[in-house]
């Protein structure tokens, strides 16, 4: 297993993708399957927006200081995926707005995975090299050891929130 965190980013990235897929090809009256599917990208994007938020950004802010817009950015973008988990959190897949909000969340987190993995960690990659990249993917790994699953743990809004605010 590879302990680069750019690989171990675009591995979370590759299973979140596989479990939106799965919710569009689940059929329109799949509700039990849809519930399962949105549960399990609610962990998956939990903890690594959780990882991202404690590890990756704070030490790319620290080390490629010319990266910092694109960090605030990333800020950003976790911050209206984390609300919309919030709310999809709250619901059950019978409610109204379920899918439609669902499909926001699909079209939101893909554009930032696919930002991150064609134009940001091109640029992390050439301004930090292979050993600030293991040691920053060892971080990631001792972080989602600890990482909140669900939204409803305190630490994972609340320190994106403030991250964003700071």
């Amino acid at each position: 297993m590879s302990n680069d965190a750019i690989v171990l980013l675009k591995e979370d990235h590759q299973e979140v993708r596989r479990v939106f897929t799965d919710f569009e090809n689940a059929g329109e009256n799949a509700e039990v399957t849809k519930g399962k599917l949105v549960d399990k990208m609610i962990e998956l994007l939990t903890a690594h927006t959780y990882i991202e938020n404690e590890v990756m950004y704070p030490r790319v802010r620290e080390l490629l200081p010319d990266l910092e817009d694109d960090v605030l950015e990333s800020y950003e973008e976790h911050h209206v995926a984390d609300v919309l988990v919030v709310e999809l959190a709250a619901m059950k897949p019978s409610d109204e707005r379920f899918d439609a909000k669902t499909t926001v969340l699909i079209e939101n987190v893909r554009h930032h995975m696919d930002e991150e993995e064609q134009e940001w960690f091109p640029k992390v990659r050439e301004g930090l090299g292979r050993k600030a990249l293991q040691e920053i993917g060892d971080e990631l790994i001792a972080a989602k050891k600890k990482a909140p699953k669900r939204p409803s743990q305190p630490s994972a809004l609340k320190k994106t929130i403030d991250a964003v605010i700071s």
